[in-house]
């Protein structure tokens, strides 16, 4: 059985996707089977990974029942299998609110595919609405992304709001991973008070390892290349945080390779 893990953020920019789109590959380099489901109708895990945007059956087919899920599987030049996401998803959305049982949906739409894969991480759209709770619903572990600034502690909070709700008769195994920061200056006073303050209310849930702000990952997103092979030196930030979350999940896959 796969490990699903929703990554999520009350708010877009805060590196959410760039982190999914990373510890995949990350988890990849270990030896472990990973796939990435793009919930975001903006596609842009997708095109970080490099799936031909024209790319067929996507998420959205998978949800409103029109492919299975393994059809819709796309293996990206990395090797990490992608379900890829475009504009079209937004419909699903609204297709799936008049649905029953709606929040179940990609719970059961990837049960299928649970045998292939070690990890499939779920990236959750920048929003807290029917998507993310979907995802949630399907997760067995959430792990949060917040931004190193001034609104971190009230993102954090919002978004644990909706993992109660997930959890609250829908997903009561689903467990809290915890948050990692992202586009972190911490040779700022602003970032690292940011970085105090989650450390204060949430103590060990703050993940050690802080992701470093660089225009690299705009860089690597621009040319489909994971930061680990365009700027290795930055890639060490995300192959400490897969040791982290590997070791938290219990996963023997060995430290990435660089």
């Amino acid at each position: 059985m796969a490990l699903k893990v929703a990554v999520l953020s009350q708010k877009g920019g805060t590196g959410k996707t760039t982190a999914v789109r990373h510890l995949a590959d990350t988890f990849r380099r270990t030896g472990l089977r990973v796939a990435a489901v793009d919930l975001d109708p903006q596609g842009n895990l997708s095109d970080y990974f490099d799936v031909d945007p024209e790319a067929e059956p996507t998420i959205r087919d998978v949800l409103i029942g029109e492919a299975k899920a393994k059809t819709a599987l796309h293996v990206a030049p990395d090797g990490v299998s992608v379900i890829p996401s475009n504009l079209a998803l937004a419909e699903a959305e609204v297709a799936l609110a008049g649905k029953m049982g709606r929040e179940l949906t990609l719970r059961k739409a990837l049960k299928p595919i649970d045998g292939d894969f070690d990890v499939i991480f779920l990236d959750c759209p920048p929003n807290l609405g029917l998507l993310t709770v979907n995802a949630l619903v399907a997760a067995d572990h959430a792990l949060l992304s917040a931004e190193a600034q001034y609104f971190a502690l009230q993102g954090v909070e919002q978004a644990l709001e909706v993992i109660e709700l997930a959890r609250d008769g829908l997903n009561p195994d689903l467990n809290w991973l915890g948050v990692v920061l992202t586009i972190a200056d911490l040779r700022t006073v602003h970032s690292r008070e940011a970085q105090a303050g989650l450390k204060e209310h949430y103590g060990d849930k703050l993940l050690s390892t802080a992701i470093r702000q660089s225009i690299a990952y705009a860089e690597s997103a621009e040319r489909a290349v994971s930061i680990i092979d365009h700027r290795p030196d930055l890639g060490e930030d995300y192959l400490a945080l897969a040791d982290e979350l590997l070791a938290r999940l219990g996963l023997n896959g060995g430290s990435p390779k660089r």
